[in-house]
C-alpha cells in the first residue's frame, strides 16, 4: 500500500490504514447523517472486517445495517467510545462481538472479560431502553494455519479458551434477556478450527468466509420484532 496514494486505494484498504482514534473520529463524523433506529454491528477488527453493509447493498437492497467495529479494540475501549460506536445511531437491533482481543491477553480473565462486557450492555440497556441485543459467539481460531508472526497470540487465545468464553456469553446474554447467537458452524473444519482456506492468518477471516455465514446472519437481523 506505501507505494499506492490514498486515491488508489479501496475503502477497505483505506479503513485498515486508519488508526483506532482516527476511525473512531470518521464514525463520529459519519453518525451525523445516518438513520437512527436501523440494525447495528459493534466490535473489534473480527466485525469491522465484515462486509455486512457491502453484502446487504448486494443482496438486500433497501435494508440498512451499519457497521461500527473498530479494529483492535478491548472492551475497556468500546466503553470509552460507547457514543460513536452504539448510543448516537439509537439502533433498534444490534449485534455485538466484543472480547478477543482481551482474550489475547493472558492476564485478563473470562470471569474479568464478562464484568466488562456486562458494563458495556448496562450501559447500552439504559440509554436505549426496548433494544433487541444479540452476543454473538466469538470465532474460532485455526492455530495450523497460523503465520509465525500470529503463533504467540493463538498460544494465548485458543479455541479452548474461546469455548470457554462463549459459554459465558451465552449466559450473560440470558442475564440480559438477549440473545446469544452461533452462526460459526460454516466457518469451522472437521476439527472445529476455523478454516485454513477462510482465514488470512489463522484469526482475520477472509471475505469468502464472511459470505458463509451471511445468510445466517440475515436470519436474524430481518427476524421479526421480539422484544
Amino acid at each position: 500500500w506505501k507505494a499506492l496514494t490514498d486515491d488508489k486505494l479501496t475503502e477497505a484498504e483505506k479503513l485498515a490504514k486508519m488508526t483506532k482514534e482516527e476511525k473512531a473520529a470518521r464514525f463520529q463524523k459519519m453518525n451525523q447523517d445516518i438513520r437512527k433506529g436501523q440494525i447495528l454491528c459493534a466490535g473489534s477488527s473480527l466485525m469491522e472486517m465484515f462486509p455486512v453493509e457491502k453484502f446487504v447493498k448486494e443482496e438486500y437492497p433497501g435494508t440498512i445495517i451499519y457497521n461500527r467495529g473498530i479494529g483492535g479494540y478491548i472492551t475497556d475501549e468500546l466503553l470509552e467510545h460507547l457514543d460513536v460506536c452504539v448510543l448516537d445511531l439509537q439502533p433498534s437491533r444490534l449485534f455485538i462481538n466484543i472480547g478477543t482481543n482481551d482474550l489475547s491477553n493472558p492476564d485478563v480473565t473470562i470471569d474479568g472479560l464478562m464484568k466488562k462486557y456486562d458494563e458495556i450492555l448496562c450501559r447500552i440497556e439504559k440509554a436505549i431502553p426496548g433494544i433487541e441485543i444479540y452476543l454473538m459467539a466469538y470465532f474460532p481460531i485455526n492455530y495450523e494455519a497460523a503465520t509465525e508472526e500470529m503463533k504467540p497470540c493463538l498460544l494465548i487465545r485458543t479455541n479452548e479458551r474461546i469455548n470457554e468464553a462463549n459459554k459465558a456469553v451465552a449466559e450473560l446474554a440470558r442475564k440480559h434477556q438477549a440473545r446469544y447467537i452461533d452462526i460459526n458452524d460454516p466457518l469451522k473444519d472437521a476439527d472445529g478450527n476455523l478454516r485454513a482456506d477462510y482465514t488470512i492468518e489463522g484469526m482475520h477471516i477472509k471475505e469468502v468466509g464472511y459470505r458463509s455465514i451471511f445468510p445466517m446472519f440475515m436470519k436474524y437481523a430481518l427476524e421479526p420484532k421480539w422484544k
